[in-house]
């Protein structure tokens, strides 16, 4: 863990700029709109060096069956991003709080749907029993460290959306297709890595 831990440590300390939604699609305007702030927790379990994911109930009117990281928009009673991103994880998946150690942010990401997303990245040391919130959660999984850093795993796809062919990135693991935020994320996370 100390050697994670340094190269976590190493990759927060650099400069880094802000992504969105928007990066593969220089042709779509970004909306002048104010952001409303979000926070997701890029979990990391120091013992199997694994991110925890989750696939969102398909019962869900925003975002059904996508794989996402913990995560929502901050809430009046959380004084931080961080608080945030921890409560969120609390609730979704059972994740106490305590045995996550917060290394730091990642610069934000904005969405197509308006927010702005802190990503939190944290150590989790310590054995818990994740329990997926019934309404919003339908799976919890973790997906390899080494798998999510390597940028060959990292496709650009594409779909129509809003009238126009529209580009993000992908990075496929197993029978989960990790995709749009989630996936941009993920690559900006494995370019501070490398």
């Amino acid at each position: 863990m100390p050697d994670l831990r340094k190269r976590l440590e190493d990759a927060l300390a650099q400069a880094g700029s802000a992504s969105s939604d928007f990066d593969l699609n220089a042709d779509v305007k970004k909306p002048d709109a104010v952001l409303t702030p979000a926070a997701v927790l890029i979990g990391i379990c120091a013992e199997t060096e694994t991110v925890i994911l989750t696939k969102r109930s398909a019962r869900l009117k925003h975002h059904p069956g996508q794989i996402a990281f913990p995560g929502g928009k901050q809430d009046p009673t959380d004084a931080t991003l961080t608080d945030a991103a921890l409560r969120e994880a609390r609730e979704e998946i059972g994740l106490p709080p305590v045995i996550v150690d917060v290394l730091g942010e990642l610069p934000p990401h904005q969405t197509v749907t308006g927010y702005q997303v802190t990503p939190v990245v944290g150590l989790i040391d310590g054995h818990y029993d994740p329990v997926p919130e019934q309404g919003e959660v339908s799976e919890i999984f973790e997906v390899p460290l080494a798998h999510l850093l390597e940028p060959r795993n990292y496709l650009i796809e594409g779909r129509r959306w809003q009238g126009r062919r529209r580009l993000y990135y992908t990075v496929p693991f197993g029978p989960y297709y990790i995709w749009g935020a989630t996936a941009r994320i993920l690559r900006a996370f494995a370019e501070r890595m490398a």
